[in-house]
């Protein structure tokens, strides 16, 4: 089989590796989170688009991360969902609809540059091993050598991370230094409970990133990978409304507002 027409081929999706005795809870569970995970984002960002007072950087930037979480987990889920209920042997994807679900999986410029190279290669497999498309997965239906596909690909998660930790800990440094300045005990109190809940999603998405992506080069460890990768298009799309959403005393107040008009109405 030529390049040309393996391109557009069908691909065979690995998927996760659920019993049937416990495929339709796992559809449920999943469902369920998907669900929540549109309502609570979808309903902060219209909030946020709606109210004028809430045009503000931060509220913006609050905007833009819901609309990230969004699209990372439509990206993802519904197929997974789809294929927990699908046999093994008929969890297909066309060649084009996995590139274009690697792409908006990370949507970013640096990562389209990776997708890039993994195109470029020619195809001898038909597997996916993997429960959704990324580029680890794309790469490895090439036959020829990848190595500066790897050695590009680590680099990268390597800058990444690095730049991610290197950023947040200037941020809580300067945060603890502002507090230790202040004597304003209600201020040092509200950016502790800031600070500790955005610490914590940043741990789970920070561990489980790196899972998703340094396992891709331990095959063994191949459902340790996926279960970090779901978690990591899960929890943090799950909480980050949650988190900026009560901390933000203006959401907070408009939820609140908001809440009570309809119970007055009823």
């Amino acid at each position: 089989m030529d390049n040309l027409t393996f391109r557009y081929s069908v691909l065979l999706v690995e998927g996760l590796n659920v019993t049937p005795q416990s495929s339709f809870p796992a559809f449920i569970l999943i469902l369920i989170l998907y669900i929540f995970i549109m309502l609570s984002n979808i309903g902060m960002m219209i909030q946020i688009l709606v109210e004028k007072s809430l045009h503000q950087p931060m509220y913006i930037i609050f905007c833009n991360l819901t609309l990230n979480d969004i699209l990372g987990s439509t990206v993802l889920m519904p197929h997974l969902l789809k294929d927990i209920l699908t046999d093994p042997s008929k969890r297909y994807i066309t060649y084009v609809e996995c590139v274009i679900q690697a792409y908006f999986t990370h949507l970013n410029v640096l990562v389209g540059i990776l997708i890039g190279l993994s195109v470029r290669l020619s195809h001898c497999r038909s597997v996916i091993q993997n429960h959704f498309c990324d580029n680890a997965s794309l790469f490895k239906l090439s036959c020829e050598n990848t190595v500066i596909n790897n050695v590009y690909g680590l680099t990268f998660a390597v800058v990444l991370f690095a730049s991610s930790i290197g950023s947040v800990a200037l941020t809580y440094l300067r945060i603890m230094m502002v507090c230790f300045k202040s004597k304003n005990k209600a201020n040092y109190s509200k950016a502790i409970k800031t600070c500790s809940a955005h610490l914590t999603v940043y741990i789970i998405m920070f561990v489980s990133g790196c899972v998703a992506i340094f396992l891709h080069r331990f095959p063994v460890y191949g459902e340790t990978r996926k279960l970090g990768s779901v978690m990591f298009h899960i929890i943090p799309p799950g909480l980050n409304p949650i988190i900026y959403g009560i901390q933000a005393k203006e959401i907070r107040q408009k939820m609140v507002k908001l809440f009570r008009n309809k119970v007055n109405t009823k």
